[in-house]
């Protein structure tokens, strides 16, 4: 069945690029792979996914688009008739993609207003091994988003787009598979609009390597460092100047793509984080809004 396999990279648009652009390279620690057209394009050194982020500056900040990926061009064409007979709102249909890294891919808006990309045959970077206490993001490992009716996207993303649902968090936090990494997207309630995006750390000495070096760098984190029980991964939080949550990750749990069973996890002391050590709490993360351009799109 032709599914999405892998998440390749979110574009952002916001107000003081500069600002951005900075974290990015000297204290989120990923590397600057081109700027063309306006557009900064960042990638995750121990992966080969040409960028991981992409930036542009624009008086409103917005979501411009989340680009996942598909393994060939027959399953964009395949997963975009799936997508337009749901009924979502095509930005573009099936084509050659003119940006950077080429490929074939469409956008679409979810129900909610979301913009997504789904490629395949886009170019590959390099990947390097990292070295021990690097302490640098191999590669994103999840996108977690807020919609208002969580229910429903987590129908549109098994039964159209291919994912499996790995767990549950109560009825209001559901995460959600697409290879052997136990989620690469979930949902909690609320209006339209990204949670977090986080990325792998090698291990969990290199995340707190990590939050050591942003710590130094009078980067402040807004909750962490902890484990979660779903998924069993270390994190961290932080916001970047433009007020998006990324985080640091490590130790994500993998599973079974095909025969991992989905559990039902009871809300309760020591579930968002079973350490409870770290500061800060689900109170302290950037307080959920619409996005600022839902069904807009970028024209990027």
């Amino acid at each position: 069945m032709s599914r999405v396999t892998e998440i390749r990279y979110v574009g952002y648009a916001v107000s003081d690029l500069a600002a951005e652009r900075a974290f990015y390279a000297e204290n989120w620690k990923l590397k600057e792979v081109k700027e063309a057209d306006g557009m900064v394009y960042f990638a995750a050194e121990g992966h080969d996914e040409l960028y991981v982020v992409r930036l542009r500056q624009d008086d409103v900040q917005r979501i411009d688009v989340i680009a996942l990926a598909a393994d060939t061009p027959a399953d964009v064409d395949a997963l975009f008739a799936k997508v337009r007979d749901y009924g979502c709102q095509i930005v573009w249909e099936p084509k050659e993609l003119a940006q950077f890294g080429g490929g074939y891919g469409f956008r679409f808006f979810s129900k909610d207003g979301l913009p997504y990309e789904i490629s395949a045959g886009v170019a590959r970077g390099t990947a390097r091994a990292l070295a021990p206490r690097e302490a640098i993001p191999e590669r994103i490992s999840h996108i977690v988003m807020h919609s208002p009716r969580h229910h429903e996207e987590l129908a549109f993303f098994i039964d159209v787009l291919g994912f499996k649902l790995s767990d549950w968090l109560g009825d209001f936090m559901c995460f959600l598979r697409c290879n052997e990494a136990h989620h690469r997207i979930a949902f909690l309630p609320g209006p339209p609009c990204l949670n977090h995006v986080a990325y792998d750390m090698a291990n969990v000495d290199e995340m707190m390597r990590g939050v050591a070096r942003l710590k130094r760098q009078k980067i402040d984190i807004r909750w962490g460092p902890g484990r979660h029980t779903a998924g069993n991964n270390t994190f961290s939080y932080f916001t970047t100047p433009g007020g998006f949550a990324v985080e640091y990750t490590a130790e994500l749990e993998k599973v079974d793509f095909e025969n991992h069973v989905a559990q039902v996890i009871a809300p309760a002391p020591e579930i968002m984080d079973q350490w409870g050590i770290g500061i800060g709490g689900p109170q302290t993360m950037p307080k959920p809004a619409p996005d600022a351009a839902l069904f807009q799109p970028a024209g990027v």
